[in-house]
């Protein structure tokens, strides 16, 4: 679709620097926006809140801005002002999710190593585990044993004990509901 006179006028107007261009432009695309960030959230599974939809809506409206409207100014006008408005839209909208996606990560971690046992209750489960392993039978333990105390991965557990590989994680989640049952003895 081509760019429509209506919109190359708008277009031009705000460009220009015509007073209530902005508001005209703001007003003929903030549905479109809406929808773009609405769509966005919906595609990654995400529950916005409306001022969270707001405030998206404002940075693409800021973004749009920035510069002395660099991004009005970089449209080459091959297509619609729509089309163009909601890929520059969904862009700002998935850079901003993420980057939010990544301080609650960071915050989350914060607060796990916040949260992280000290030296002392790490010895005191360390020695629980241990004697909780010492109730389990051979192979069980040691598996248990090298993956949840040692790190290492299925592959190297599998080369280490001739174990294959897709059997592990069974033989793990039967180790570990026997060891939930005798812990919850144990208390």
């Amino acid at each position: 679709m081509a760019l429509s006179e209506i919109d190359r006028q708008l277009l031009d107007r705000c460009l220009e620097g015509k007073p209530e261009a902005w508001r005209a432009f703001v007003d003929r695309f903030v549905g479109l926006v809406y929808h773009v960030i609405q769509h966005t959230a919906q595609a990654r599974s995400l529950n916005l809140s409306a001022e969270d939809t707001e405030d998206l809506c404002s940075l693409v409206f800021l973004e749009i801005l920035r510069d002395d409207y660099a991004v009005l100014r970089r449209f080459r006008r091959k297509a619609s002002l729509a089309t163009y408005l909601a890929v520059v839209a969904r862009r700002i909208v998935v850079r901003e999710l993420l980057r939010r996606k990544a301080q609650a990560d960071s915050a989350v971690s914060a607060d796990v190593a916040d949260s992280a046992p000290g030296p002392e209750e790490r010895i005191a489960d360390r020695e629980e585990v241990q004697r909780l392993l010492d109730q389990l039978q051979g192979q069980e333990a040691e598996v248990v044993r090298m993956f949840h105390l040692e790190g290492k991965s299925y592959r190297e557990i599998s080369s280490a004990t001739g174990i294959p590989e897709n059997t592990l994680g069974p033989l793990l989640a039967r180790a570990r509901s026997r060891l939930r049952r005798l812990a919850e003895k144990a208390n």
